[in-house]
């Protein structure tokens, strides 16, 4: 994985821009709506993560339309598996040790008789 790719997703106005991409391909204005930032600060924004891959773009006329490149995410993914695992096995023992665990009887709450 490149230090490009985590650099791009560093800062939260990138990682805003993603999840609108995620949706659908997106033009500049689109974006700009979307992220409340200014047309010139979304496109350089868009520029870091089309350098880092995370991104495309094509010309639909006089717009220039924005997609998510999936390998890059797909890369961070595979990357991300063995903490998963981890996060996985841990939230499965403690799973385990609450059905293990007898409920505590309910306490009555104020005005109700036990």
């Amino acid at each position: 994985m490149t230090d490009a790719l985590w650099a791009a997703l560093a800062d939260p106005h990138r990682r805003a821009i993603v999840p609108l991409l995620l949706e659908r391909p997106r033009p500049v204005n689109e974006l700009v709506e979307g992220t409340g930032l200014s047309q010139p600060n979304t496109s350089k924004h868009l520029r870091v993560l089309r350098e880092a891959g995370l991104v495309r773009v094509r010309q639909d006329g006089q717009r220039r339309v924005y997609a998510l490149d999936p390998a890059p995410i797909a890369e961070l993914d595979a990357w991300l598996a063995p903490y998963r695992r981890l996060w996985n096995d841990s939230l499965d023992a403690l799973g385990r040790r609450l059905d293990e665990t007898p409920a505590a009887p309910a306490t009555p709450t104020e005005g109700e008789s036990p």
